[in-house]
């Protein structure tokens, strides 16, 4: 195992550990958002969600753009783009400099991942794709933890306009150390076909989709409750003020963090998917269901169930090992596009229909500037949450083993 291809990958895995930093962030920043703009809930969830709208967008491009340039150039480039994003967004005064951040933040996000996946594809042995493949989604959601807490933290100390100008100048300087260590050029190994005919291959594949889709149901709920309203959730529930609300949703992130490397570890152990997948789906729906609609669980038991519900969640990542398993090798980079278009894109769904939602059983109430919503409201627009998680269960059925799992 090339030293040089370890390197690029802890530090193509740093990125996306950036990039799910930022894809979290305005989730310990809903009040001040929402007061210094003046916007709704609908409004604010499409301020969160335009990261994913642009990233869902671009995947399948970018995937393409990886196999002919290479991630080196790329993922520096994207990474000055996510600084740049925010230094926009802190130094906006209205709402539409702040889109224009956060879309450039998502734009520069949409190389994380697939940048990851092209270095352990392409630099790393076969037989251990789902371990690097976890290995790269522990680092995620260490970004996800660190976009909670720690950035609530900093939030109250800095305020959020210091903070994000703070998460910038981190990314200028990421994008020189990407430019330094990312091998400048992917090793060819795939024989050339057209486009056409690897995207034609891996859309008309069924278990492409199938894939997506429950990638979809587990990103999507982690995405809407963990990554954006999961905070005013407990406030307004619970009665639990956003520096104790905070530390509990990154146990999400946390059993992320910890499940990942796990599963594709396991998965690379037994050769197998879809038992894992089955299991985690069932884990991630109904713990997420007893945090919400269980209101006689302490926070104690909360805390260990969404810790729970992240481990769950973390197999996740073997929808990529699965989509990699079930298309020839020169429509992988293709099917791993559709896959990940469609997890990103359960965050551009959720998070603004939850918004919507939210609007719509609004009373009236204001306090300092803010929408004030009840916690019958919070209750009705969440319930799209534990429903989507229990489809994915069900979707989990219609997949099937691709062969002998990372023996390709």
């Amino acid at each position: 195992m090339a030293r040089t291809g370890l390197i690029a990958w802890a530090v193509g895995s740093l990125f996306f550990l950036y990039g799910f930093a930022l894809r979290v962030s305005p989730s310990v920043m809903v009040d001040e958002l929402m007061r210094e703009f003046h916007v709704s809930a609908l409004v604010l969830g499409n301020l969160s969600a335009i990261y994913f709208y642009v990233y869902a967008a671009v995947q399948i491009p970018v995937g393409v753009m990886m196999d002919r340039i290479g991630p080196r150039v790329l993922m520096a480039l994207a990474c000055v783009l996510c600084g740049v994003g925010c230094f926009l967004f802190a130094a906006a005064e209205d709402i539409w400099l702040a889109y224009f951040g956060r879309f450039l933040i998502g734009l520069g996000s949409a190389f994380t991942w697939v940048g990851v996946l092209t270095i352990i594809a392409t630099s790393l042995p076969a037989k251990n794709f789902a371990g690097f493949t976890g290995g790269g989604q522990l680092a995620g959601t260490t970004g996800a933890i660190l976009g909670q807490a720690p950035l609530a933290l900093g939030i109250e100390y800095f305020g959020w306009r210091s903070s994000l100008y703070g998460l910038g100048m981190f990314g200028i300087a990421l994008a020189a150390g990407l430019w330094a260590t990312v091998q400048p050029r992917v090793r060819d190994t795939v024989v050339a076909v057209p486009l056409r005919q690897s995207l034609k291959v891996a859309a008309g594949n069924p278990q492409t989709w199938w894939l997506a889709l429950v990638g979809m149901s587990l990103t999507g709920p982690v995405l809407a409750f963990a990554g954006l309203w999961g905070v005013p959730w407990f406030a307004a529930v619970r009665g639990v003020p956003r520096s104790e609300a905070a530390p509990l949703l990154s146990l999400v992130f946390v059993g992320w963090l910890l499940g990942a490397p796990l599963m594709g570890w396991l998965s690379d152990k037994i050769q197998r998917r879809v038992p894992l997948l089955i299991a985690g789906t069932l884990i991630s729906s109904t713990t997420i269901a007893s945090v919400l609609y269980l209101p006689s669980l302490n926070l104690t038991v909360v805390a260990v169930l969404l810790f729970i519900s992240g481990i769950g969640g973390a197999v996740m990542i073997l929808t990529f090992a699965a989509g990699r398993d079930h298309n020839p090798e020169y429509a992988r980079g293709a099917a791993l596009g559709i896959i990940n278009t469609c997890v990103v894109a359960s965050g551009a769904l959720l998070q603004p229909l939850i918004g919507a939602l939210l609007d719509w059983q609004w009373d009236g109430q204001m306090r300092d500037g803010v929408r004030i919503y009840s916690a019958d409201a919070y209750q009705h627009a969440l319930l799209c949450v534990p429903l989507g998680a229990l489809a994915g269960f069900l979707l989990t059925f219609r997949v099937k083993e691709g062969g002998r799992a990372g023996q390709h």
